[in-house]
């Protein structure tokens, strides 16, 4: 298995400014996380401030906001937490699930699926 890093694009709400970045996929995240400079640049706004638990167990705050993100060929609104300039950039399960895609962790590789109901 093992961790892998996948690209995508980030953008405003508004859709007409993105970035190309490359995360590392963690769907042991809720939200992708996007340096807040980038987001920033971007015109991505803060909306609130969430405190989130670590791996380790221990707690941090960080501001969440709406963003536009650009996966395998999908185009989908989702949220994304301001990270500091020293984070690792992740792509979260929020934004893979949004954009109806799953993770196979044995080839490292993004698919398309179809979404469950019930």
């Amino acid at each position: 298995m093992g961790l892998f890093t996948w690209p995508f694009e980030i953008g405003n709400l508004n859709g007409d400014r993105f970035q190309q970045v490359e995360g590392l996929v963690d769907t042991g995240s809720t939200y992708s996380l996007i340096p807040g400079s980038i987001l920033q640049d971007l015109g991505v706004a803060p909306t609130e401030t969430v405190e989130f638990e670590l791996a380790d167990g221990s707690a941090i705050e960080r501001q969440l906001g709406d963003a536009r993100a650009r996966v395998s060929g999908k185009e989908v609104l989702t949220t994304v937490i301001f990270g500091q300039d020293t984070d690792s950039i992740l792509l979260g399960a929020y934004t893979l699930e949004r954009a109806h895609l799953a993770v196979d962790p044995h080839r490292q590789q993004i698919l398309p699926v179809r979404p469950r109901l019930g």
